[in-house]
């Protein structure tokens, strides 16, 4: 849900966009468009319904065959906006029909702290995850989405190095033992890969000489997301 038809309607073309490769159905329910066409879209049972609060709760009461006793996930974009009383009153009716078990997720740039308007939208075990602008990436960072099978995601990572020659780069992993794998796999195929994680020897990769030096020899490293360096920096 969202606060406006425009939002939820940009929300719904990055749904579109994403899941256009595995035949994702999404459906945008909002003012000022068409009902008729909202109920067809919602005949072709959509995997997602993206909506302001007013004509979801419409089309909850007037529209046949169209329920929210399945939902899943519950998301609140701009949800300062949506858990003010403007929108209490249709809000509370939509959370009254839709599973108690259920994820719920709350979405904003400047989230309020008052309690009571977070305990209307029967959270749970709540969990607050902030992103600080210290930690944004710089602007000439170029970022990219693939989603791609599991059996072939080594495939296509190396059609990825392969656009990228000469460029230095670091590739995460969840395990040490992979991070030895894929650079073993990738030093086999012609590849300059070092494997960095936490069964380095402490002495060995914290002397910044050689580690600049490794650096310098293999362009491409494979890292677990933690690896802490015990330095004197």
């Amino acid at each position: 849900m969202s606060p406006t038809r425009e939002l939820a309607i940009q929300i719904a073309e990055q749904f579109e966009a994403l899941g256009s490769a595995i035949g994702l159905v999404c459906s945008v329910l909002v003012g000022g468009v068409d009902r008729m066409q909202q109920v067809l879209s919602i005949a072709k049972r959509p995997h997602i319904v993206v909506g302001t609060p007013g004509r979801l709760l419409d089309h909850l009461k007037d529209t046949k065959g169209f329920s929210l006793t399945k939902v899943k996930y519950l998301v609140l974009d701009e949800a300062d906006k949506l858990l003010n009383l403007e929108f209490k009153e249709s809000l509370d009716d939509i959370l009254k029909v839709i599973p108690k078990e259920r994820r719920t997720y709350l979405f904003s740039a400047t989230m309020t702290k008052k309690v009571s308007k977070l305990q209307r939208a029967c959270l749970r075990n709540p969990v607050k995850v902030e992103v600080s602008s210290k930690y944004s990436t710089v602007d000439t960072l170029k970022q990219e989405w693939y989603f791609v099978p599991a059996d072939y995601k080594d495939c296509y990572l190396v059609h990825v190095l392969n656009e990228l020659p000469g460029s230095m780069i670091m590739i995460f992993v969840r395990t040490c033992e992979s991070t030895r794998l894929l650079a073993l796999t990738l030093r086999n195929l012609g590849f300059k890969a070092l494997s960095i994680s936490g069964q380095m020897s402490q002495v060995y990769f914290c002397n910044s000489s050689i580690r600049q030096t490794k650096v310098l020899d293999f362009p491409i490293q494979l890292c677990t997301l933690l690896r802490p360096y015990k330095t004197k920096d």
